[in-house]
């Protein structure tokens, strides 16, 4: 994905509202079974971000996004 990265193409490999979707699914089940997945929850929250501006139809990798938002990282 480097190549599509540096030439902001987001075009979905697997959609980013699929992957929330799937995530929450992981997560409903591991609650169930007791267990924490605090890494899951946090790349949930990252893909949400995502899906806030906007990409939720874009390709997973478009959480580049949300971490240049996160790190103050402004894009013309």
């Amino acid at each position: 994905y480097g190549a599509r990265l540096l030439a902001r193409n987001f075009e979905p490999g697997f959609y980013v509202e699929h992957f929330i979707k799937d995530m929450g699914i992981a997560l409903a089940e591991a609650e169930k079974m007791n267990l924490s997945l605090p890494g899951l929850a946090l790349a949930k929250q990252l893909y949400e971000a995502v899906r806030a501006q906007g990409m939720g139809r874009k390709g997973t990798h478009a959480l580049l996004v949300a971490l240049e938002q996160i790190n103050g990282i402004k894009r013309a």
